[in-house]
């Protein structure tokens, strides 16, 4: 990510060198300053929490549509099935140079030019009628939203008072939860009883409102010249940034192996018209870890995070059962949901406050690793679920969660530390 986050941590003077890191020092104290005295910018954070949500919501829209999109393209459903794992490539393999190279940029005209390129490759993937073309375009739809995810936690967390900056990256990432429990069925729903170009192209109207939208309530705060050079491998030797980083990767393919497939998971207990439901559930669970670690992760990150785990594990563990019971899918359901919803706001806010001066590289590294565990889980999932069956997935994701806990339990002096701001930084 760039150095939003970075400008949320305190740092040595020792550290800065120069007249440039010199201005960079008092340009952050003046922003600290400007925002003690407001208020939470909502207007604002909602912009962000909806470019979230659009974002997610039409990386994983073509799961709910693939017959209508093999048709009309001319390839088999496994084929199309590509355009969500090359959407997670796009973002992978270009966060971290993107974010780099963009350090500079002002945050409003940054986020504004993704949000452009993303309505645009998104326009062409509704329109497209050739495969090659639509992996394409879901290709650059992928790079633009990388860009747009890296820098969102940062740009939050700066617009607020400070200790209001956990709530702030709460909202802005409580686009997740709800594209995912609560938009994607609406997708497909739309796509279904209309078209699938018609979904897309709804993407990329609510895309063309919101930039309207950011114009007029996001602040334009600077970016910071070289702040996003700081190299990845000085990023992963300071203590804390790797444990993050670690948790990050098996977190969310832990939660992706079992999400991507609920619908044939569903299906062994003869849950599968109840899918939506089902997601429904989960999403109105995660809305309220979303609340709850809004409200309180300025005090609580390593204890929320130690819950969140638990409670995943926990919930993949009932879900492993052979027991035939609807009552337990959803209490199992109802778990996961509370421990997932706040991940996301946990993860960005540990990997900030261990990142230090490296806080853009560690940012960075944590959103392309996230869509490497997010294309990644699609494939382990596809791997087990037709020689192993549905129940596969819930034992794969408790395997995951496991050594989850046990690292961050490890790293209560970096990473996760039981006092936030008072664990040295390497």
């Amino acid at each position: 990510m760039p150095a939003d986050t970075a400008t949320d941590t305190a740092a040595e003077p020792a550290r800065h060198a120069g007249p440039a890191a010199d201005t960079a020092e008092t340009g952050e104290a003046a922003e600290t300053g400007a925002a003690g005295k407001r208020a939470l910018p909502l207007s604002a954070l909602l912009a962000l929490a909806t470019a979230v949500f659009i974002t997610s919501l039409t990386e994983t829209l073509p799961a709910g549509l693939l017959p209508a999109m093999s048709a009309d393209l001319g390839v088999g459903e496994s084929a199309t099935g590509q355009t969500v794992t090359v959407y997670a490539v796009g973002t992978a393999l270009t966060a971290i140079p993107l974010t780099a190279a963009t350090a500079g940029w002002r945050r409003k005209r940054l986020l504004l030019a993704a949000m452009t390129g993303f309505a645009v490759a998104n326009t062409v993937t509704a329109l497209s009628g050739s495969y090659p073309l639509t992996l394409a375009a879901r290709f650059a739809a992928g790079v633009a939203a990388g860009l747009a995810w890296a820098l969102l936690a940062g740009y939050a967390r700066r617009m607020a008072p400070p200790h209001l900056r956990g709530r702030a990256v709460a909202i802005a990432m409580a686009g997740i939860p709800v594209a995912l429990s609560l938009g994607v069925p609406a997708g497909t729903f739309l796509g279904t009883v209309l078209s699938w170009r018609v979904a897309f192209l709804a993407m990329s109207v609510l895309t063309v409102a919101l930039l309207g939208w950011i114009t007029v309530s996001a602040p334009d705060l600077p970016g910071r010249p070289g702040g996003g050079q700081a190299p990845v491998l000085h990023a992963l030797r300071v203590p804390g940034v790797t444990p993050v980083l670690s948790v990050t990767l098996m977190f969310v393919l832990a939660h992706t192996v079992l999400y991507t497939y609920i619908a044939s998971y569903l299906d062994r207990f003869g849950m599968g018209g109840s899918t939506d439901l089902v997601l429904l559930v989960f999403g109105a669970a995660s809305l309220v870890s979303i609340w709850v670690v809004g409200a309180t992760i300025g005090r609580r990150l390593r204890a929320l995070t130690v819950a969140g785990a638990l409670l995943v594990a926990v919930a993949a563990a009932a879900l492993a059962l052979p027991a035939d019971s609807p009552a337990l899918v959803y209490a199992a359901v109802t778990l996961w949901g509370l421990g997932w919803g706040g991940a996301p706001t946990l993860l960005q806010t540990a990997a900030g406050d261990a990142g230090g001066d490296a806080a853009d590289a560690a940012q960075a590294m944590l959103v392309t690793l996230w869509n490497v565990a997010m294309a990644g889980g699609g494939v382990v999932g596809g791997l087990l679920l037709g020689p192993l069956g549905p129940a596969s997935l819930a034992w794969s994701a408790l395997a995951l969660m496991l050594p989850v806990l046990i690292v961050v339990i490890a790293a209560r002096v970096h990473g996760f530390p039981a006092v936030r701001g008072h664990a040295p930084r390497g």
